[in-house]
Order: structure tokens, then sequence, then C-alpha cells
């Protein structure tokens, strides 16, 4: 084996189970570790990839978080999603191998690049990884259906609702609080994301924290009643808040 000796194995790392080596004999994670190359950390506010860019890797986040965005003619950003470890980035640019949006970090974080020419060329030797790939596109596409069921929301108070209901059920499937967890994202870019403004969404998480449901320090988020969160949602008619448990 050859990778670097300085980066942790796949074997080791506690995102194992939810990136790309889940479901991976050794053997299989070893030739997968050989072809991951280790970027050094972002820190905030660098772009990892841009929009248009010329897609040669995938990225999974090791540590940290990123956002993701597109910009108009005139500089404008609009913020299309969040990614947190364990997560991987960059699918979207398979279809026309260029980048359709812009990656920059939220915080220090740390990625593990993955050159698409030798994933691909893994992905044919090993069907496990294969399968892999399938369903990172899969939670892909869950995703987006539910930023578009979050964005064609008319109330802020149930966007704010299923943003955190969303945060929650991610945080729980890294090994994490579902009920504590800090926003590392900062909120105008929560707004961005959602289309309202800043200050509603700090009127909304004062209402939230007056009603007993959510405590707010900061950008740490203590959820205190989460069936109560689940209630501001039912009108919208959905269930994936149900496997938010």
């Amino acid at each position: 084996m050859t990778p670097n000796s300085s980066k942790m194995s796949c074997l080791n790392c506690r995102l194992s189970d939810l990136c790309l080596p889940f479901g991976l004999q050794i053997t299989e994670i070893e030739a997968l570790e050989i072809i991951i190359k280790n970027k050094q950390p972002l820190q905030i506010k660098d772009v990892l990839y841009s929009k248009n860019q010329t897609c040669k890797s995938l990225y999974a986040v090791k540590t940290g978080s990123f956002r993701s965005y597109i910009s108009n003619a005139e500089g404008l950003e609009q913020t299309i999603g969040f990614y947190l470890p364990g997560e991987l980035m960059g699918l979207d640019a398979l279809f026309e191998g260029r980048f359709c949006s812009s990656v920059d970090a939220l915080e220090t974080s740390s990625v593990c690049e993955l050159p698409l020419t030798h994933l691909t060329e893994l992905c044919l030797q090993i069907p496990n990884l294969q399968h892999q790939m399938t369903r990172n596109f899969s939670k892909e596409i869950t995703a987006n259906h539910e930023q578009m069921l979050l964005l064609g929301q008319s109330s802020a108070k149930i966007k704010v609702a299923i943003f955190l209901l969303m945060l929650s059920k991610r945080y729980g499937a890294l090994g994490y609080s579902k009920s504590e967890f800090n926003l590392s994202m900062h909120r105008h870019h929560i707004a961005n994301y959602l289309g309202i403004s800043h200050e509603t969404i700090s009127r909304q998480l004062t209402a939230l924290s007056k009603e007993k449901i959510i405590q707010v320090k900061q950008r740490a988020i203590k959820i205190i009643e989460l069936n109560l969160l689940k209630a501001i949602i039912e009108p919208c008619n959905t269930d994936f808040y149900a496997h938010s448990h």
C-alpha cells in the first residue's frame, strides 16, 4: 500500500460507515485508500472548487463543513446547500464534466480528494464501490427533494423548522447528537438558502425559543421538544421528518 503515511486510514476513520468505504472488504478499502489524496486544510471562505471548473475529482468531507453556492452576473451569491462530514461533494459535475456550483469552507475543514479517473476504474473493479456511489447519488436526490419542499413553503416558521429537522437528521446519521449541535453556517447563509431575510431567521429562532421548543446560544442549538418542532411542519403533508427520531 502506498498512501501517504501521514493521513488517517479509512479503516480507522469514524466516518467510514457513512462514506465510500461502507460495505467494502478490507482489501477493497485498501485499494480505495491508494487513490485518495489528502489536500491541505481549508480555512473559512477558502474555495474548494468553482462553478464551471472542469471536474477532475470528487471530495469527501473529512472534518468541518462546506457551503455550495452559485453567483449571478452581478456577483450576488445564492446558497444552495451545505455539506457535513462524511458527505460527498461534486456529484453534480459528473453529467457535463464541470461543477454546477462553487463550494467554500464554512470553517477550518479538510477533505479526502478522489481523482475521478482512478475512482471510475476502481468502480469497474469493485461492484460494492459502484453500489456505494449509487447510494450517494440517491442521497443527493433525496436532499434535493427536501430542498424543493423547504423552498416551496411560504411560511418562514415552517422553513426554519424544516431546516433544523434536516440538520438534526444529518447530525444523527453522523453519530452526533440529534438534539444538540452547532450551526457552522452563518445566519446570513441560512437566510440566503431559505429565501428569507437575516432578521426573519433571528425572529423565528427567538420565537421557537420563547415557545420552549429550542434553546439558542450563539451558534449552539438545542432541540428541547422534537415532537413540537415536527408538528410545525405537519401542514406540509410530508413524512420526511418522521425519520428524524
